[in-house]
């Protein structure tokens, strides 16, 4: 058919094209807001219980950090797990948001479960070192090894520790050397900071020594270091003379000081130089050759 206005059949094409969408809308129109009006309150409930469990989690992160000085182990430590958890509700409540949402709009979610499953497993056999860093270092957190101060011995170094997050630790060794350790690289750990430590110190002296008397005179001035006020606050106990504790080139004298933690080597310095003065004025001559400990 032609009409002698060529403009005339192009308009009746979109009048009809529009009729049809206009009619598809008619049918639809409900289900469409129906479904709409779903999303939006699995969205906006999504977004409601994430708010909700985030303030758990920094209510229970602010208790933990309460009571007392709060130092900085103690606050990174907390701030690190807080930091875990959010991202963990996060990721839950995201996914199971997203995954209503896409049944609800009337997608097939099991080809989608099925790649999303393929690509974690591929994820996984590349990221395995991340992964297994993460994970040391979240048990590391949980279980309260050690932390922000702490000095450690970590196998590859040893040091005090200036930093931990969930895949590595950064410390710093007597030297002054700096060292990042991965986390899942760590196959044990030596904490020389919680709870207290000991100061040991052997002395070596000659084999014709009278033991009993230099035994006596290690007690004594053990026992002086311990009542000094400079280092009372340090100690944690009386000190004890063990006795021999080897026989080389000479008999080795062995005394313990229990101590606060980190102050083992202050305390063990300060007996050195105690005890080989008093040997000294005693005329007790230590053993030549023998390094003292």
């Amino acid at each position: 058919m032609r009409y002698g206005n060529d403009g005339v059949w192009p308009r009746v094409t979109r009048v009809l094209e529009m009729s049809e969408v206009q009619q598809w809308f008619d049918d639809n129109g409900q289900d469409l807001v129906a479904h709409g009006l779903r999303v939006l309150l699995i969205l906006a409930l999504a977004l409601v219980l994430r708010f909700l469990l985030h303030r758990v989690v920094q209510r229970v992160i602010s208790t933990a950090q309460k009571g007392g000085v709060l130092s900085e182990r103690r606050r990174q430590r907390a701030e690190t797990l807080g930091s875990v958890l959010r991202s963990i509700a996060s990721f839950t409540v995201g996914a199971v948001a997203g995954a209503m949402v896409m049944s609800e709009l009337g997608l097939d979610l099991t080809p989608i479960i099925a790649s999303a499953g393929v690509v974690g497993v591929a994820v996984g056999f590349g990221a395995q070192n991340l992964v297994k860093d993460f994970l040391t270092g979240m048990f590391m957190l949980l279980e309260d090894q050690y932390g922000v101060g702490d000095t450690i011995d970590a196998g590859p170094a040893i040091g005090t520790v200036e930093s931990v997050s969930l895949r590595t630790t950064r410390l710093r060794d007597v030297e002054g050397t700096v060292w990042h350790i991965r986390n899942g690289e760590i196959a044990r750990i030596g904490n020389k900071s919680q709870g207290w430590s000991r100061a040991v110190v052997d002395l070596p002296v000659a084999l014709d020594t009278d033991l009993v008397a230099a035994r006596a005179l290690l007690q004594e001035v053990a026992e002086q270091l311990c009542e000094d006020e400079a280092y009372a606050s340090r100690i944690l106990g009386p000190p004890t003379v063990w006795g021999v504790q080897a026989l080389t080139d000479g008999a080795v004298l062995r005394v313990v000081v229990r101590t606060t933690p980190d102050e083992s080597g202050s305390v063990e310095r300060e007996l050195r130089e105690r005890v080989l003065a008093a040997f000294a004025a005693a005329g007790i001559s230590l053993a030549l050759g023998q390094r003292l400990a």
